[in-house]
């Protein structure tokens, strides 16, 4: 996790005399309040700038202040018009280099459409497209946290910041999950495994995998593969070519692998969106004699009802970062609790204007 030093506070309190200058590219202002954290843990002065949409929908940016030859970081969170997010991110970046900027960092927390980063049955890849846009629009190095997946960095020809949410997430099991220590760190699906491995290493706990739940939009067989190639095909190569069929794959019933019986169980995800899978995986942990279960993600996208379902579920807990601003979520369901990131975020900046290693 970083810090800052108490011995460098002076520093920073003058960074934007050394040229650095922070913009909020958010028109919707309850998105703003990440900006303005980090921008008073920098001890600087936001930007000026105008972003709003006309009559006519269009995104338009309006800088008031000279940003020539200065480092300028574009802070954006995705609201739930994640379209209109990345024009206005794209805009402010564009705008920013036809007025000769020396660099545009983008500080971009959760990457919009990261889930849409490997290539589907007649689809396409969004988040390299999106990638390929900010590059062309003039973002010179891109800061942002716990990618869907960590290819997405090799998406852009600029330098990635991909920081970690994790010591946050950790933290708060520690002061604020009492008993911690008689919890376990739970996978929601193979998937996870890695992710639910590492909170287990670093608290000292054991861990559990939960398989067999319904396949989802991630799994091989919505790639453009057959599973297995049909006889059309294989006759199609030579007639006496004889190709081995897959066995097609089938649903296994839901087992827990790993102990939660009498236990504190902890779900661990990097995006929290449609809940489904995430109540589904609480009944069973309940069912598998779990007393509490506390859900922690980086992301709390926390689409259409989701507050809502989360209040009615098992889920005593769901523990999100201010990545993406949820105020109103939070008012609608009282299990929904946040943790602030600005201290990493700020740090990053602060290293990256001073031209310090990210390690």
């Amino acid at each position: 996790m970083f810090c800052v030093p108490s011995t460098e506070i002076g520093a920073i309190m003058n960074i934007t005399k050394g040229g650095l200058v922070l913009f909020s590219a958010n028109s919707n202002s309850s998105c703003m309040e990440l900006s303005r954290r980090i921008a008073e843990r920098l001890g600087v002065e936001m930007g000026k700038v105008q972003v709003y949409q006309e009559p006519n929908r269009e995104t338009r940016v309006q800088i008031q202040e000279s940003v020539r030859g200065k480092d300028v970081f574009i802070i954006q969170t995705v609201s739930k018009d994640v379209n209109t997010t990345i024009m206005e991110l794209l805009i402010m970046v564009y705008a920013c280099k036809t007025s000769c900027a020396k660099s545009i960092i983008g500080v971009v927390p959760y990457f919009p459409y990261s889930k849409q980063c490997k290539m589907r049955k007649r689809g396409s890849i969004v988040s390299k497209l999106l990638a390929s846009m900010m590059c062309k629009a003039g973002l010179t190095h891109l800061i942002t946290m716990d990618l869907h997946q960590k290819e997405i960095q090799g998406f852009f020809n600029i330098p990635v910041d991909n920081l970690r949410a994790s010591p946050f997430l950790l933290q708060y099991i520690q002061e604020e999950i009492p008993d911690y220590r008689n919890a376990v760190i739970v996978a929601k699906s193979p998937a996870s495994a890695k992710r639910a491995q590492s909170f287990a290493e670093r608290l000292r706990l054991g861990i559990a995998v939960i398989h067999g739940e319904a396949q989802d939009a991630e799994s091989d067989m919505v790639d453009g593969r057959h599973s297995p190639p049909t006889a059309k095909y294989v006759a199609a190569i030579h007639p006496s070519l004889e190709i081995p069929m897959l066995i097609p794959k089938e649903k296994p019933p839901i087992t827990v692998v790993g102990d939660v019986g009498g236990r504190i169980a902890i779900i661990v995800d990097d995006i929290i969106d449609d809940v489904d899978s995430f109540l589904a995986a609480a009944e069973t942990l309940k069912e598998r004699g779990a007393y509490k279960i506390f859900v922690m993600a980086t992301h709390g996208l926390l689409s259409s009802d989701a507050p809502r379902l989360i209040e009615e579920s098992a889920i005593d807990e769901v523990v999100v970062t201010n990545t993406i601003p949820h105020e109103i979520q939070k008012l609608q369901c009282p299990k929904i609790k946040t943790v602030d990131i600005s201290m990493i975020l700020s740090e990053a900046i602060r290293r990256i204007h001073n031209g310090e290693s990210m390690s």
